[in-house]
């Protein structure tokens, strides 16, 4: 970095030591609070009102106008390494004029094939399956007994939400021969739809699947009662932030609308499900069962109702760990890897890409905050 500034970075968490010796190769001052906990915030505070030009974020922290506050006379940009960014205060960072930037596409098929995964061990009783053995409490071979799984082949899967993820989930969904009810309250991307029908008719013209099956858009209800897994992909929306929110989306009324033999898959976003009246649910066989990759709070506190030994063989609860595959968070290719991702994004704000402008660089958030009027 000659004839340039030396910037300084403070990471809230490990991203790996690729992304991390970039940085340090461009010649910033990096400090990384190792964790693997979160910092508290006071800590985030004092370190950005030291006069830092650049924060690494992860969902875990909360960002508003305590902290832009805090680094209105340095900071320049917060790096959040992840999809989400329900942690940082869109409004407050446009006030202050602060980019955000997150790591969109690199975590798209990772995320989509965990919840497909998810999927499969919690209908073919995998957990179970592997208990009974561990335990030593597998008696002999049998052909039904002592329990049988559900098949995903040939069944009909709900996918709620069709951005990036959920087109993905429906692309490993058509592999399985499923039958697919689409929703999505903001966008119809009919075109890509159209594509995945064409597809599943040639495979069964060429007699590479014997049933044919069908995707279509659906209302919301029509695809919860019309499920045998219903897989969800929507952003968190609260309300107040949009006419269609998604928060809770998931209720005691629309867990009723669900089949009792149906499965429920969350990868998205935590408070999307109504955690309370989803264990009811289980609880009372309203449906089949559930797995959750994310929860209203993490890490899940011991008190949730998810954790009730009532319903642990119908319940598949995971760390937050859809897009926890190696390439897709460490790599430092930003076109591969949410660690590269968040290090080029950082790196085009301060060391000013793109002329200098946020509004053309393509991992910035709030581009709104800089549009000349």
């Amino acid at each position: 970095m000659a004839d340039k500034e030396r910037f300084r970075v403070f990471a809230t968490s490990r991203i790996g030591d690729p992304a991390e010796n970039r940085l340090r190769e461009h010649g910033y001052d990096l400090e990384i609070f190792q964790g693997p906990e979160a910092p508290p915030k006071k800590l985030i505070i004092e370190k950005v009102k030291s006069g830092i030009d650049g924060l690494i974020t992860t969902l875990r922290d909360p960002i508003d106008a305590e902290v832009f506050e805090a680094g209105k006379d340095a900071l320049k940009v917060v790096a959040q390494i992840a999809v989400g960014f329900d942690n940082i205060n869109r409004a407050d960072a446009n006030k202050y004029k602060i980019p955000f930037t997150n790591t969109a596409d690199v975590l798209t098929e990772a995320t989509a094939e965990f919840a497909f995964l998810m999927l499969g061990i919690l209908a073919r009783k995998m957990w179970q399956s592997e208990r009974l053995v561990r335990e030593q409490k597998w008696p002999s071979w049998h052909p039904f007994l002592p329990f049988l799984g559900d098949e995903v082949t040939g069944k009909t899967i709900a996918i709620i939400g069709t951005g990036r993820i959920g087109l993905a989930m429906i692309k490993k969904c058509s592999g399985f021969d499923t039958n697919m009810l689409c929703y999505d309250p903001a966008y119809h991307n009919d075109k890509y739809i159209a594509s995945i029908q064409e597809l599943m008719d040639l495979r069964h013209a060429r007699g590479i699947q014997k049933e044919k099956t069908w995707i279509k858009y659906v209302e919301f209800e029509e695809a919860l009662s019309g499920a045998d897994y219903v897989s969800i992909h929507v952003p968190l929306l609260r309300e107040g932030e949009t006419d269609k929110p998604t928060h809770h989306l998931i209720n005691e009324n629309t867990l009723k609308l669900m089949k009792p033999t149906a499965y429920l898959v969350n990868s998205s976003r935590g408070p999307v499900v109504d955690e309370k009246a989803l264990a009811q649910a289980l609880k009372n066989k309203i449906i089949a069962g559930a797995a959750l990759d994310v929860f209203e709070k993490e890490p899940l506190p011991p008190d949730s109702p998810l954790l009730d030994p009532e319903i642990a063989d119908r319940t598949r609860l995971f760390h937050h760990f859809a897009s926890g595959a190696q390439i897709t968070r460490l790599s430092v290719d930003p076109d591969k890897g949410m660690a590269g991702r968040t290090v080029q994004a950082l790196i085009d704000v301060l060391e000013g890409n793109y002329g200098g402008d946020p509004t053309e660089m393509p991992y910035v958030v709030n581009k709104e905050a800089f549009e000349k009027t």
